[in-house]
């Protein structure tokens, strides 16, 4: 696993911009190998009202995660930077194991080491069913496309 994960702070409007999308493309793979590097050996995180510490802890949580957020698609926003700081916004669109259909909104703040690695992360996310035809996000399962557009496109 390497140590540094580029873009580094302090964050410019493009680094933090590049920053999100290589954090969307990761968790869209949805594979906890791929997304916990990403996150310092230490790192906190509050997921809803569940608090996480640490790589064993990260992996687990997103083990479980996307075992019970099926055909799971996202798209991340960011919302504002400062120094080691990103702000971002979301959505993302799941189902559950009967076929009932989701769409989770939500905010997250994040702190970065020296070293680009995430060792803060803070989400407040709400659940809203939504009915199949009501889906958004229908690019094949994986990373969204360029030219797919992002949340203001769809007022969420």
């Amino acid at each position: 696993m390497t140590d540094r994960r580029a873009p580094l702070p302090p964050f410019s409007h493009d680094s933090a911009l590049r920053k999100v999308r290589a954090a969307e493309d990761a968790w869209n793979s949805r594979d906890p190998d791929i997304v916990t590097p990403a996150y310092s050996d230490d790192s906190r995180w509050r997921n809803r009202a569940e608090f996480i510490r640490g790589h064993d802890q990260i992996h687990a949580f997103l083990t479980r995660k996307w075992a019970r957020e099926l055909d799971y698609r996202l798209i991340k926003d960011l919302w504002t930077f400062a120094e080691n700081r990103i702000a971002v916004r979301f959505a993302y669109e799941w189902r559950d194991d009967s076929g009932q259909w989701f769409r989770s909104l939500g905010n997250e703040n994040w702190q970065f080491a020296v070293n680009g690695r995430m060792c803060c992360r803070i989400a407040s996310i709400n659940d809203v069913p939504i009915r199949p035809e009501q889906r958004l996000f229908l690019w094949p399962l994986g990373t969204r496309p360029a030219d797919h557009p992002g949340l203001d496109h769809f007022n969420l």
